[in-house]
């Protein structure tokens, strides 16, 4: 059985702009399989969920992300907010900086095996992550897939926003890095308000992570336990850690040995609400949304994705 008529959704804008010179050998890719597709490139933010929501709307059911974990959660957030969602397939190509959710779900980053997958049968049902928060005095509600999160990983995510991106991935990586770094030496721990099942606690604390995927921001294995298919979030708490200790924790980020640090606890809930004395940021798979309080629920295999 031949894979359905595609619409191919592409950030020419990921992994530091490299997707667009990375593009005629991607469609030739995707032609090779014997892909039938059409494609179109996004402009700015938000484009990529417009583009979704319209191929939908015109009657396509398979639909390919080509680009990053921002790219990826607003293709899964148009499909998600259909009416026919239950009927759409999700295709990835990660060609962003970090494309931490398709690391997740063990989809290669060179994009010709991912390229080879996607007429495949392989499918997954994966579980999607949904925040309620506040934005300029608004309630506002996000899928997310990946991870989602309060306090510093949300700083560095703004940290971001304000990083040139017509360098190279590996450019792009370094920025990232240094700026992720540099928020270290202005964070401030800050009373955080968690809700969970039956726990309730305040803690002085650096950060609240939010994880559906294991992988997060530079290829961090942020959630070393989580499962995009358990129906659960994983949630990591980061306490009181001073400046220094951060640093320290900072390289364990990447094996995801950071869990067995005194200050660190993981847990698992299908809900939580997060409030705070003084507003936090909040980001969902890389993507500033707003801030506390906020609010955060799974719903259990509701995507399907190619794998």
């Amino acid at each position: 059985m031949s894979a359905p008529y595609a619409k191919v959704i592409v950030n020419p804008m990921a992994g530091g702009g490299s997707v667009r010179g990375q593009w005629p050998r991607i469609r030739r890719q995707l032609h090779d399989i014997g892909l039938s597709f059409d494609h179109e490139f996004t402009s700015g933010p938000g484009h990529a969920l417009e583009i979704a929501r319209r191929a939908i709307d015109s009657g396509h059911r398979y639909l390919i992300a080509v680009g990053g974990d921002g790219t990826v959660n607003e293709v899964a957030n148009g499909i998600l907010s259909s009416t026919h969602s239950r009927s759409i397939i999700l295709g990835i190509v990660g060609c962003g900086t970090a494309s931490s959710f398709a690391r997740s779900m063990g989809i290669s980053k060179d994009y010709a095996s991912a390229c080879s997958r996607l007429t495949g049968q392989g499918k997954a049902l994966v579980d999607v992550g949904v925040v309620q928060c506040w934005s300029q005095g608004r309630s506002r509600e996000r899928f997310f897939i990946n991870v989602a999160d309060a306090g510093f990983g949300a700083e560095v995510v703004d940290a971001w926003k304000h990083l040139p991106n017509r360098s190279s991935r590996r450019v792009n990586y370094a920025l990232r890095t240094v700026a992720g770094l540099t928020c270290v030496l202005t964070h401030r721990n800050k009373l955080i308000k968690i809700h969970a099942g039956n726990m309730a606690e305040a803690i002085c604390g650096c950060a609240v992570i939010v994880a559906n995927g294991r992988y997060f921001a530079e290829n961090m294995l942020i959630a070393p336990h989580a499962r995009v298919d358990d129906g659960l979030l994983d949630i990591v708490v980061v306490g009181d850690v001073s400046k220094s200790e951060l640093l320290k924790i900072w390289p364990t980020l990447y094996d995801g040995s950071h869990v067995r640090h005194l200050k660190i606890r993981e847990t698992k809930a299908t809900a939580l609400t997060i409030e705070s004395d003084e507003p936090l940021l909040i980001e969902a798979d890389g993507d500033i949304i707003g801030e506390t309080p906020a609010s955060f629920r799974v719903i259990p295999s509701v995507l399907a994705v190619v794998v």
